[in-house]
């Protein structure tokens, strides 16, 4: 088994279970150790991964040493665990079940037991800490089988079938059981705001578990990608409908709060939010394989959220849609010892340039996939286009959301994608031709400022920001977008400038120049060298790079943020939609140049389809 040190477990044993709005992780030692409920970005219900001692747990598992194995029910994101002892096995399957007639706000959580062989011992212990730890429960016997526990804007109720019979313990719930050879328990935990609040029957219980894995399958099933890793594509679809809110159509930049790039650093943010930049990136790979129901969605909430700070295109909304200011620390330990520990996130305040890029490109991809926009719409997009000639000179904070401003590659070249594929739509009739040719000159100047100010002769690369040699990944994205020549000597030596300079050890890559000694290997990033070597045609190296990577998921084949190069261990907030985009992005612009058979034929067709 995989022990834990100082309390926790490292980030890669665990995985996560949801259900479009309550979202949890679960150890590889049966432990719910982060669960915020009734939706994602409400405040944790359980976050003992942020502090074992406060933070609270769900905890399932046998008394008895044991080993584990561990999958996702094939094509779903319901969860499966095998205790191996020496005294014999038993199964746990948990998931929060999908329902399609369900009304109000609330959430199901059930925990089969199934006994596999001999008899095993099994204990729970449910410890709610809400508030992120700050409050305690109010525990109240119903029934002899069913516990319900109230705490600030949360309330719970537990009902165990065959379970052992549920005893209050302080501040707690706990109870054991024998599981034998043939024998069946259920642990149902129901979580809902301060009024009504449903006590599931075992049947109904029972049913939703089993319909929940036809409705995951169903769902899943909708994709067009059909190259050598379905089952990597599946699994990052299945971890990115996750962060997906069923309100909204909002996709959360990933699940949890403050689980740190490195340990003992400062780089440590709540990406319970709606990135722009995430979400686009998100929208483009779903429409690479024929997600477009899910596009539909966030394409709506997209255009609701920045709505509110219309025309300035904010980095960061939250999933309701309103702005995002500010942040504040909570008085968590944090994961292993490293603080501080967030709720909110600051960027929403920056000037993220590239974000502007992000939103029109995404909505010129989502035309070109046979879709349509209101005129409204395209008042609002020429209203963008006006501001940004007036600002696209200044300074911001780039890419990666950095405190220095300047004028950052990254940056520029969403602003020549803004231009680009909104003159496209203008040529199109989405775009009323208000200053077509204002639009038109700031297009041609953002290009040649790229090509004078952000390119280096001497490394023969593209520049992280104007006025120093410094690299940046994020330009690995040029020849996506369809900026220059993908098989001129620019593209080619950005590759290999970056893949020199940013290499971590294997397909991993630092984000940028100086990171070596502040973070660790950035995933998205390592991703994002596949594609642009399939683009360039250099498959067979992408193909390699891919395997390698795809090697280095977690048991159930999750991907965090980060990863810590000299031992593979994750590092960052999980599941990280950033990567998981942009592994679907690389699988799929690997199936599109080997069927074609040339990258730059399949690169001008999809400029074509954008125009």
């Amino acid at each position: 088994m995989t022990y834990r040190t100082t309390g926790y477990l490292p980030i890669e044993e665990y995985a996560a279970i949801g259900d479009g709005g309550a979202f949890a992780l679960v150890g590889s030692d049966g432990a719910i150790d982060w669960s915020c409920l009734p939706q994602l970005d409400s405040p944790s219900v359980f976050g003992a991964i942020l502090d074992p001692e406060r933070g609270g747990s769900y905890i399932l598992r046998p008394t008895v040493a044991f080993e584990t194995e561990r999958h996702y029910v094939e094509r779903t994101n319901v969860l499966q665990t095998v205790f191996h002892t020496d005294v014999g096995s038993v199964r746990v399957t948990e998931a929060f079940t999908i329902d399609p007639v369900r009304t109000g706000g609330w959430r199901e959580l059930v925990r089969h037991v199934e006994g596999l062989s001999g008899t095993v011992p099994m204990a729970w212990t449910c410890f709610p800490r809400p508030a992120y730890g700050a409050a305690a429960c109010q525990i109240d016997r119903v029934d002899d089988d069913v516990i319900v526990m109230r705490g600030p804007e949360v309330s719970l109720a537990l009902r165990s079938f065959d379970a052992g019979g549920p005893r209050i313990c302080g501040d707690a719930v706990e109870g054991d059981f024998a599981a034998r050879d043939g024998m069946e328990a259920t642990l149902v935990l129901v979580a809902g705001g301060a009024d009504a609040l449903p006590i599931p029957t075992r049947a109904a219980a029972s049913r939703r578990l089993e319909e929940t894995s036809a409705a995951w399958r169903f769902w899943v099933s909708g994709h067009s990608y059909s190259g050598p890793w379905d089952a990597a594509v599946e699994r990052s679809l299945l971890a990115i409908k996750l962060l997906s809110d069923g309100r909204t159509g909002a996709i959360a930049a990933a699940g949890t709060s403050s689980l740190p790039e490195a340990l003992q650093a400062e780089r440590n943010y709540d990406y319970r939010f709606g990135w722009v930049r995430d979400l686009c990136f998100t929208l483009d790979a779903l429409l690479a394989v024929g997600m477009d129901e899910q596009a539909h969605a966030s394409v709506t909430w997209l255009l609701q959220a920045t709505g509110h700070t219309h025309p300035r295109i904010d980095p960061v909304y939250a999933l309701d849609g309103h702005v995002v200011r500010s942040q504040s620390q909570l008085a968590l330990a944090g994961y292993r010892g490293t603080t501080p520990v967030h709720i909110g996130n600051e960027a929403g305040a920056q000037l993220q340039l590239g974000g502007f890029g992000d939103l029109i490109e995404t909505l010129c991809s989502y035309v070109s996939a046979g879709h349509l926009l209101t005129p409204e719409v395209g008042e609002r997009l020429a209203d963008i286009a006006d501001l940004l000639t007036h600002i696209w000179r200044c300074e911001d904070s780039g890419l990666w959301e950095l405190g220095e401003r300047a004028h950052y590659g990254t940056s520029k070249l969403g602003v020549w994608v803004a231009f680009e594929r909104l003159l496209s739509l203008v040529a199109h009739g989405h775009v009323p031709p208000r200053h077509v040719r204002r639009w038109t000159r700031a297009r041609d100047e953002v290009r040649e400022f790229i090509e004078r100010q952000l390119f280096s002769p001497e490394k023969n690369s593209y520049l992280m920001k104007a006025g120093s040699d410094m690299l940046d990944c994020g330009m690995l994205l040029a020849g996506r977008r369809g900026f220059g020549d993908v098989r001129g000597d620019r593209t080619r030596g950005t590759i290999e400038a970056l893949a020199h300079e940013l290499d971590a050890g294997g397909p991993l890559l630092f984000r940028y120049t100086g990171m070596r000694d502040e973070e660790n290997a950035f995933l998205a990033c390592s991703f994002w060298m596949v594609e642009a070597l399939a683009l360039t045609g250099r498959t067979d190296e992408a193909v390699t790079r891919m395997e390698d990577l795809l090697a280095r998921g977690s048991g159930v084949g999750l991907f965090s943020e980060e990863m810590k190069p000299d031992t593979y261990a994750m590092r960052g907030n999980i599941p990280q939609a950033l990567t998981h985009l942009s592994l679907i992005q690389a699988a799929s612009t690997i199936e599109r140049t080997t069927a074609n058979g040339d990258a730059s034929r399949c690169l001008t067709s999809q400029a074509a389809g954008r125009r």
